[in-house]
């Protein structure tokens, strides 16, 4: 590095990868910045830069303790073997820029004197203080994934039908019944370990998943305008259930939201929805399959009348960027998931291409990968602002209700004994949303429970 080089580096200002210091008097506070930039992307501490920017130098005379400082941290004060190399810049007047650059690590994590595990977040640093900052930490080193881990769902929670169909249609074999051959089977499938499902074995084939991980949800909700007044909205829905069922609801909520745009002058012309189906169905499987189940929180839908967004726990993994997902460039987080997603459960590759793909199909798509908020955005904007007007807002809703009640209650008149799932199915609904119904239209005395809740039936008494 030159003088020019450094100049220019200083004008830049502090960021994840350039740490200012005007001095150094200990290890300890120095040991800190080389951890965090060890166990990130590494990058440079100047030592005789204030944090305003100013080069103040360090004192010729001062080097010797300086250097001692640097060599006492990096052999005594991390555990961990670091690359820290430095080098004098002079500013004259006798004074240097101490230039220290710390490699990226190689042996993740590093540990500082105190057992402390630092991280680089912007211009700061912070401590991993919680497991799930921990577990985060090892699946971004590649040496644990949230899709592997066990859960409490024992194997006899699989859903029998959809599973033993997976099964037949895609390795051509039936489901054993007894115990320890399903057990055997699913363990060599990479979807349990001593009887307990893993996460990707709850998700894909889990008989009501979120009663073991209810935040893995996808809850979508369509507003009039162009903010999320809660106040004020079109439709609101969660989706709930195994992956494919997710999935499903997820895309047939937008597209419900989206109107149709006639294709010719014709009245018989087809119409087609105002974005491709196959846009949004590269979107969410990247998001279902991409989000970091570490984070104990839903994928968030929000319909606006200027633009979708479709928001993912956890940000871009490793040293993944936006404009190298827009190459096709991808990092597996989650490798079980996604080895079952190329078996054809969902429409995904496993190429990588899934964003090229949207992009190909509909350009007005951005991006943002919040790293202070640990979540990924895409928000898809739509050509034309589409005017909900706010006064026909509550009509609106209510025509929904009405409709949703009204097809339950002719579900219900045709099936009696169907359970909430079948419904939910039946009317592409969430199942959640189906149980807010069904309670809505108890407390209406519209409905009555007849009969245990396993034996029994609906019985429709005011139509």
């Amino acid at each position: 590095m030159n003088f020019e080089e450094l100049k220019e580096m200083v004008e830049n200002g502090e960021d994840s990868q350039h740490q200012f210091k005007r001095n150094v008097d200990n290890e300890k506070s120095l040991s800190s910045e080389i951890v965090a930039m060890s166990n990130s992307e590494g990058g440079w501490i100047l030592l005789g830069v204030s944090d305003e920017g100013e080069c103040t130098g360090i004192e010729s005379s001062d080097l010797k303790r300086i250097n001692n400082v640097i060599s006492n941290t990096a052999s005594q004060h991390i555990k961990g073997p670091v690359t820290v190399k430095s080098e004098n810049i002079s500013i004259g007047q006798g004074k240097v820029v101490v230039c220290l650059r710390v490699l990226e690590g190689i042996d993740k994590p590093y540990f500082d004197n105190e057992g402390i595990i630092w991280l680089k977040v912007g211009a700061d640093k912070r401590k991993i203080n919680s497991k799930e900052e921990l577990r985060r930490f090892f699946q971004m080193t590649d040496q644990v994934h949230a899709d592997e881990t066990p859960t409490k769902a024992t194997i006899d929670t699989i859903h029998i039908q959809y599973f033993s169909r997976f099964l037949e249609g895609f390795f051509e074999k039936l489901l054993p019944n007894e115990k320890e051959k399903k057990q055997l089977l699913l363990e060599n499938l990479g979807l349990s370990k001593n009887n307990y499902l893993n996460l990707t074995g709850l998700l894909l084939f889990g008989d009501k998943p979120q009663l073991y991980k209810p935040n893995f949800i996808v809850k979508s909700i369509f507003f009039p305008g162009t903010t999320n007044d809660m106040d004020h909205y079109l439709d609101k829905e969660d989706h709930e259930g195994y992956l494919y069922e997710v999935f499903q609801g997820s895309i047939g909520f937008i597209m419900r939201c989206l109107p149709k745009m006639q294709t010719g002058r014709s009245v018989n012309s087809p119409s087609t929805p105002e974005i491709s189906r196959i846009v949004f169905e590269e979107l969410l499987v990247n998001a279902l399959v991409h989000r970091d189940y570490f984070c104990q929180s839903p994928i968030r839908i929000f319909v606006y009348q200027d633009r979708i967004e479709i928001i993912s726990p956890g940000s871009l993994p490793n040293h993944l960027t936006v404009q190298k997902i827009k190459s096709g460039i991808s990092i597996i987080r989650n490798p079980i998931l996604c080895s079952y997603m190329s078996k054809g459960i969902l429409p995904y590759s496993g190429l990588g291409t899934g964003i090229q793909r949207a992009l190909e199909k509909y350009p007005h798509i951005s991006f943002l990968d919040d790293k202070h908020l640990n979540q990924f955005k895409v928000v898809v904007h739509r050509k034309k602002e589409i005017q909900y007007a706010i006064e026909t807002l509550h009509g609106t809703k209510n025509d929904t209700l009405k409709e949703l009640t009204s097809s339950l209650i002719r579900v219900l008149q045709e099936d009696p004994t169907a359970s909430y799932e079948e419904i939910a199915r039946r009317l592409n609904k969430g199942r959640s949303t189906i149980y807010r119904t069904i309670v809505r239209l108890r407390e209406e005395k519209k409905i009555r429970r007849k009969g245990s809740k396993k034996t029994g039936y609906w019985e429709v008494v005011n139509q």
